[in-house]
Parts: C-alpha cells; sequence; structure tokens
C-alpha cells in the first residue's frame, strides 16, 4: 500500500490537514499515538520511565504525566536521547503494526519527527506542512498554553524548515483560510488515489 508521510514543525497545521484527509475516508496513522500506546498504564517502557527518572512521573490514574516529561527532556539533552533509545524502536513497531492494518486506497502517516526519527523510511511519498516559523511560536502559544522560550526549544529541537523541505516529495503551505486548506488537500487526495493505483498495479 503507497504511504504518504505527513511531517511539519509545532503548529504548522499537520492536524487540520490530516483531519481533512480523514474526511476523505483515508486511513491514518499518527505517531503521537502510536507514542501513547507504548506507554500506557502496565507497559513495560512505563516501568522503565519511572524507575529512570522517578515515580513522580506517574499519575494517580497510572498513566505517564507527559507534560512533566516533556519539560525534562527539553532541558536535559541526555535524558532526551535515553528516552528515544528506548521508545522510538516501540514506537517504529507499533506504527508499522497500524500501518499494515490499514484498509483506505493509501494511508497517511502523520509524525512530528518523520525526518528526526527515520520514520521516513515507513514512507513511500512525504508531504510537509509548511509555515514560517514565526507563524508555529504564535500558533503554539495561542494553543497549547506554553509560554515562548519554552516552544523555541521545541523548535530548535525539530528538523528546521530547511531541512524538512529538502525531503518533501510534496509541499502545502498552511498560510491561508480553512477553506484553502481544503482545496489543496483535495488536490493532493486526488493525485495520491492515482499513485496508489499505480502502486498497486506494480505489487
Amino acid at each position: 500500500m503507497l504511504v504518504v508521510g505527513i511531517t511539519g514543525g509545532i503548529g504548522s497545521g499537520k492536524t487540520a490537514v490530516t483531519d481533512i484527509f480523514s474526511t476523505l475516508g483515508i486511513d491514518i496513522v499518527d505517531a503521537d499515538i502510536a507514542a501513547r500506546v507504548v506507554v500506557e498504564p502496565g507497559t513495560t517502557a512505563l516501568r522503565q520511565i519511572a524507575q529512570h527518572f522517578g515515580p513522580q512521573l506517574i499519575q494517580t490514574d497510572g498513566s505517564l504525566d507527559r507534560a512533566a516529561l516533556r519539560r525534562i527532556i527539553f532541558q536535559d539533552a541526555n535524558a532526551k536521547q535515553w528516552l528515544e533509545q528506548l521508545l522510538h524502536p516501540l514506537i517504529g513497531e507499533e506504527v508499522r503494526r497500524q500501518l499494515d492494518a490499514a484498509k483506505s486506497p493509501y494511508v497517511i502517516f502523520v509524525s512530528p519527527l518523520l525526518i528526526e526519527a527515520k520514520q521516513h523510511l515507513f514512507c513511500n511519498r512525504i508531504l510537509v506542512v509548511d509555515v514560517a516559523e514565526e507563524v508555529q511560536l504564535q500558533r503554539t502559544v495561542a494553543r497549547d498554553n506554553n509560554d515562548a522560550p519554552q516552544v523555541q526549544r521545541i523548535i530548535a529541537s525539530q528538523a528546521n524548515r530547511t531541512q524538512r523541505l529538502a525531503y518533501a516529495d510534496d509541499i502545502i503551505e498552511n498560510t491561508g483560510s480553512l477553506e484553502q486548506l481544503r482545496e489543496q488537500v483535495e488536490k493532493k487526495h486526488r493525485f495520491y488515489l492515482e499513485l496508489a493505483q499505480q502502486h498497486l498495479e506494480r505489487e
């Protein structure tokens, strides 16, 4: 099956884009959801995180305090590296399982770390949702109620705009209205349906 990878920096509008693809009947595999699955209560990964960082990261309902963990890893490069070495292989296995289960003509795989975590290797084609860095900052501060320095650290931890665009087969510029965004997505959808058919014929 044709796998289209979608990425973009924080605040670029990846969710808005994938929501539109979903309304068009396309299955969505989300790396962020896979990342939550691998640290659900009772998992080995969650126990290892608690042992490494301390039991205060486990909330009263047994789930991971993701916000607290995020604060730690964006201030400590060694902590971030340890966590990535633990989680990235597990996330990769969960993503592959979900991709294999997809039933739509092609499947979307969305990840903020598509390039950085080498998840682009799952994909036949890469679509980058592109906005300027200052737009990312404004949108994320407004959306997540994070302070600007925290958002800037997150932006700095991701591939920069030039690096992402270097991997892009396709680009959506998310600088206009939601209607303009939908028009771009629908155009890409028609194109991907054609590619998916060609991909199927070659298999």
